[in-house]
């Protein structure tokens, strides 16, 4: 069976709420190469919101696109029915909640622009981690050499997507060995994150009070390629995207089509439809066109959304990030295959020197 290599982060079903007719939607970019760029272009729905290779992986020696299908499997397929209900302004079930809220916790953690914002805080998380768990190996190695005791080691878990390797290193002039633990920051912790935010963390989710807030006629909702937010509200000129998703107040709003937004306020009551003033609308709508990342999605052309969002025009940073999304599997692929190259290395070097001591 051939591989899904465009890799859609906005959904195709999600995207095709927003279309003019069935399959064609108006884009806005916020980062061009040029001044005449066009503000709008009318884009095939099946021809945006994606990258090539963007979630395929090597398992065993073999390219796998198990992210994509598990995407579409688990978390697209399951809403279709739920999102129909919202668009035909039918009452919700519980059910059809649930699945809109996995939808929408997919939506935060498969984007590019998940990715960029905590690629680098998972490199000093994970130094963090590790620094602690070799802290805590020596204590319990203290321990049990004192107690005489031989040191069980603990299950690890069943698989991890990020590439990992221990190494056991002898210090012969001080009579000791040095535990040396390796890991490569990339894709396998985006791919992690994915995991655990979607089996684990969804569950807080699911406990919030959910409603559909309808636009306001002439006042449509858009969206983004990065089209969940989650909102520290404090005025309509101060707020901040950081908010997490149990603290009370923190608003998180997902748009499902111009007249339909899915919001909660954590720790409020349950509101099946709310009808937000006009000005609140405008206070949205704004909202929802600052967090977009690179792309905003329309029904229509909206001339007021160049004002909500300025385009940045930046030639140099326009090609760089195209290559890099252009080379972004080929390079994972390499640094992967070096990180376990130098592991064999490593081994072979231990077993030689082992062997020429005996």
């Amino acid at each position: 069976m051939a591989l899904t290599r465009d890799n859609h982060f906005v959904p195709q079903l999600y995207l095709r709420n927003f279309a003019s007719d069935s399959s064609k939607v108006h884009e806005y970019l916020t980062l061009v190469s040029r001044p005449r760029v066009p503000l709008w272009k009318t884009v095939d729905v099946a021809g945006t919101g994606y990258e090539t290779d963007l979630y395929t992986r090597i398992v065993q020696g073999e390219e796998a696109d198990d992210i994509e299908q598990w995407m579409h499997r688990d978390f697209e397929t399951p809403a279709r029915e739920a999102i129909r209900n919202v668009l035909a302004d039918r009452d919700l079930t519980q059910d059809d909640w649930n699945r809109l809220v996995h939808l929408l916790a997919a939506q935060i953690v498969r984007t590019p622009a998940f990715l960029v914002k905590n690629l680098n805080s998972w490199g000093e998380q994970t130094k963090q981690v590790l620094q602690q768990s070799q802290r805590d190996l020596e204590r319990r190695l203290r321990e049990a050499k004192a107690k005489g005791e031989k040191l069980v080691p603990k299950s690890s878990p069943k698989h991890s997507y990020i590439p990992l390797r221990f190494e056991v290193r002898e210090v012969p002039d001080r009579k000791k060995v040095q535990l040396v633990t390796t890991v490569l920051v990339g894709r396998g912790h985006w791919f992690q994150a994915m995991e655990v935010v979607l089996t684990s963390t969804v569950k807080m989710l699911l406990k919030h009070k959910w409603s559909i807030v309808e636009a306001p006629v002439g006042l449509p909702w858009f969206t983004s390629d990065d089209p969940v937010i989650c909102l520290n509200y404090r005025s309509p000129t101060d707020y901040d995207f950081k908010a997490g998703w149990g603290v009370p107040k923190a608003n998180i709003l997902f748009p499902l089509s111009p007249r339909h937004m899915m919001f909660t306020q954590v720790g409020d009551d349950f509101y099946p439809r709310r009808a937000p003033s006009r000005h609140i609308a405008r206070v949205f709508r704004d909202i929802i066109a600052k967090h977009a990342y690179r792309r905003i999605y329309s029904s229509e052309r909206e001339e007021k959304i160049s004002s909500l969002r300025p385009r940045v025009v930046d030639e140099k940073l326009f090609r760089q990030e195209r290559l890099a999304w252009r080379n972004w599997y080929e390079v994972q692929n390499e640094a992967e295959k070096q990180f376990w190259d130098e592991s064999q290395h490593s081994e072979f070097w231990s077993k030689h020197r082992d062997k020429n001591r005996s």
